[in-house]
């Protein structure tokens, strides 16, 4: 039960979910505060302008009164969780508490091994446009309505959380094998996918082209949304120019209108269609949608872009070989004419072992790889594997950067540089944008 009668407090604030969801009963009235690491995330800054405090993990931190919302990168043994659960405070799981706040509304989740954010973001901003929305996006971003009418939210898979949800409606992008530490395979992805589809209450929007979801049951209608003559919402006349994407919807083969969205990439008309989808049997005028899809300015982390000297840098979380595909395409269609330089940062040693050759593939779609040492996880601080290992399958280059010596970036004329990762991946942008910045016009 969400009461008023206590202080919740995030163990893991910081978090992109945890922050989300702290806005989120912020808004709602509650009384919110959390503690995390002190390094500064780009996660921070919201929480700071709602006015919520933010402490230092320590176990001093704990007192009656409080309920502790565990963030899902802690385990019980973490210093505060373990002294909450020694004094018998209410200690509950950031699923399990956003499975019970979604009650009460419209809800429609976002899950897929890539795509959530991106989806769930544009998907919040159109039926906030609409309608009393409230919403949490994966990119740290929450908004509480006490009497809205609809919830949107992203449902992540990992150790099948989302299962901890029933939503009204759910947005299913894809089915990957992503998370090697603790998925054992594609199957067993799928079978995780196949039992949230049981719990959706009202109808699931699939992409069409995956044949994982094409095998998804459900005890509700599946709307595939794509390109295929099979699907039930299709985008045809896709049109993708250095200003976006539009499109014309269809649905059942008659036309429900014509879209544009100011987003690069196919993944993002396919996010756009399913979006369209949703509002479309949740009966919200086409021309109100419209209008919302045209206004988007994405979300943080995703394809965010920057001007340094004659720079061009874009900033994105893609940390899974399809993911960095989407992001590369996006940067072809925006900037046809420019070499496109990737920087990117593996994240996690099993996720690089298990999908090294993918990585490879994926990568050499730009013009010149470069990469980072790999960024650990508090659930795994070592592995066999290196940068340099993967540097090695890779034939656009795949020299290992250095934070002190950025100076490689540098051979570039105009170029457009994609940081990647998931990680810490933005301290090297920032070193390259202060290389840059201190350079005199003649040495640039």
């Amino acid at each position: 039960m969400i009461t008023n009668d206590t202080v919740y407090h995030f163990v893991g604030i910081k978090g992109s979910g945890m922050s989300a969801l702290a806005l989120v009963l912020n808004d709602l009235g509650y009384q919110v505060q959390g503690s995390d690491i002190d390094q500064y995330t780009f996660t921070q800054r919201d929480l700071e302008r709602a006015g919520i405090k933010i402490l230092p993990f320590s176990e001093t931190n704990l007192h009656e009164g409080l309920t502790v919302i565990a963030g899902n990168a802690f385990q019980d043994d973490q210093i505060e969780i373990k002294t909450a659960l020694e004094m018998d405070l209410p200690v509950v799981r950031y699923h399990q508490f956003l499975g019970e706040l979604l009650k009460g509304y419209t809800s429609i989740g976002v899950a897929g091994a890539h795509g959530k954010t991106s989806t769930s973001g544009l998907l919040a901003h159109v039926l906030s446009g609409v309608a009393k929305t409230s919403y949490l996006v994966g990119d740290g971003t929450g908004k509480g309505i006490k009497d809205a009418q609809f919830f949107a939210f992203e449902a992540d898979e990992y150790r099948r959380h989302f299962l901890a949800y029933s939503p009204d409606y759910l947005i299913m992008t894809n089915i990957d094998f992503d998370h090697p530490d603790y998925y054992t395979g594609l199957d067993d992805v799928f079978d995780a996918f196949q039992s949230e589809a049981y719990k959706v209450q009202k109808g699931i929007f699939a992409w069409g082209d995956d044949p994982e979801l094409r095998k998804i049951k459900a005890n509700v209608p599946v709307y595939y949304y794509g390109t295929r003559e099979d699907d039930d919402f299709q985008a045809r006349n896709i049109q993708r120019t250095v200003k976006g994407s539009e499109f014309d919807a269809y649905y059942h083969g008659e036309n429900i209108g014509h879209y544009h969205v100011p987003l690069y990439g196919e993944h993002n008309v396919l996010n756009s269609l399913a979006v369209i989808a949703v509002s479309y049997l949740e009966k919200i005028d086409g021309r109100e949608v419209a209008r919302e899809l045209a206004d988007f300015k994405g979300v943080k982390r995703r394809f965010t872009e920057k001007k340094v000297a004659d720079v061009t840098i874009i900033d994105d979380y893609a940390h899974h070989p399809s993911e960095i595909k989407a992001t590369l395409d996006a940067a072809r269609q925006k900037y046809p004419d420019q070499q496109i330089v990737a920087v990117f940062q593996p994240h996690t040693f099993t996720r690089t072992i298990a999908l090294m050759d993918d990585f490879a593939a994926s990568l050499n779609l730009a013009d010149e790889v470069f990469l980072t040492d790999i960024f650990s996880s508090v659930r795994e601080k070592a592995g066999k594997v290196s940068s340099a290992d993967l540097g090695a399958k890779i034939t656009k280059g795949g020299r290992v950067l250095k934070l002190d010596n950025m100076s490689p970036l540098l051979d570039f004329e105009q170029p457009v540089v994609v940081f990647m990762g998931a990680g810490d991946v933005q301290k090297y942008e920032y070193a390259y944008e202060e290389l840059l910045s201190n350079l005199s016009p003649k040495d640039n």
